[in-house]
């Protein structure tokens, strides 16, 4: 749910296409872009597995951290022409964009026109579905594999390899990556061969655990002012009525006012504003998500944009005129 630094290709030479040698695992080397909390998670969990993985980083200060957890990093994009599987992590589609179509005119080529044929973008971030349809059409016109896989998640649950994986893409393609998802997560759910797909479920599972830190954070809010103790009453609700994962965590870090960065609010809102556009195109509304859209830009307003999505508890105690310290940092 985190996710990943901007980047955008570099400067290379044109890469030579070519042909595939036929249906095969992937078993060449994996590249990787977008290396933030996540993706530097994901990455190092793929070198155990005996892959070489190919990190490829902007500036070169980052590359002595890189190369601590077994990958080999590099500024040279065109470095990643050469891979089996490139596997993306990045903040949003402007960003995906800029990576998989580049700037031709500025001699910038990206993955669609460096990769080789038969190679696969394996494309983790939350993104729009349009902007996946795009990019699929992109590799397929080229002779390249193209799956959606992006997770559930924190950067936590990355480096524990607990993440879940929803994948989707043709099905050889997936096949060939799931060596890769069983080395990132505990579980890949496979939901069909539109890569789209797998990004819409993304989008609609965060507007639910979006929804639901609005309403603990609306909850815990009114039990503050009432003089009831917080923790006992979410205590006793995820042991009875609401025991998933999500009203357990998020919960508890509401009551401690736990707000360390993690899915920062800017890059939820971007998030909802996606899912409700899908919406907007289905004619299916979605008003608990209108809530929550306003209540995360109160919350970028009021300064807390470098809070996690869990902050909207804040926002909540806030309209509430409840009078509320410092976060806490999670240790």
């Amino acid at each position: 749910m985190f996710k990943d630094e901007s980047v955008s290709p570099i400067a290379s030479p044109k890469a030579s296409p070519a042909e595939p040698s036929g249906p095969r695992t992937a078993k060449g080397n994996i590249g990787f872009v977008g290396l933030g909390h996540m993706g530097t998670a994901m990455a190092a969990n793929l070198v155990p597995a005996g892959r070489r993985v190919i990190a490829y980083v902007r500036r070169p200060d980052q590359m002595d951290r890189l190369a601590t957890l077994g990958l080999e990093p590099t500024v040279e994009f065109s470095d990643l022409f050469d891979c089996e599987v490139v596997v993306t992590m990045l903040p949003d589609d402007a960003a995906l964009r800029g990576v998989v179509l580049g700037r031709e005119d500025a001699g910038a080529p990206g993955l669609a026109l460096g990769l080789k044929r038969g190679a696969i973008h394996l494309s983790m971030s939350t993104i729009s579905t349009p902007t996946a349809s795009h990019l699929a059409a992109e590799h397929g016109r080229r002779g390249q594999g193209y799956v959606a896989a992006p997770v559930f998640g924190n950067p936590d649950a990355a480096k524990a390899r607990e993440l879940f994986i929803i994948a989707a893409g043709a099905p050889d393609d997936v096949e060939r990556c799931q060596k890769l998802f069983d080395s990132l997560g505990q579980k890949t759910f496979v939901v069909g061969a539109d890569p789209s797909h797998a990004n819409l479920i993304k989008l609609l599972g965060n507007m639910m655990t979006a929804t639901t830190l609005e309403m603990l954070g609306e909850v815990v809010a009114v039990a503050l002012k009432r003089g009831l103790d917080p923790q006992l009453f979410i205590d006793i609700m995820t042991s009875t009525m609401f025991g998933g994962r999500a009203h357990k965590i998020y919960g508890d870090k509401i009551v401690r006012q736990s707000y360390a960065p993690g899915f920062v609010m800017p890059l939820v809102l971007k998030d909802v504003r996606l899912a409700l556009a899908e919406a907007e195109t289905a004619g299916a509304p979605m008003p608990s998500v209108d809530v929550v859209r306003d209540r995360l830009i109160t919350g970028i307003a009021r300064g807390h944009a470098d809070l996690d999505w869990t902050a909207l508890g804040l926002v909540a105690a806030e309209e509430a005129g409840l009078n509320v310290g410092a976060p806490v940092a999670d240790t």
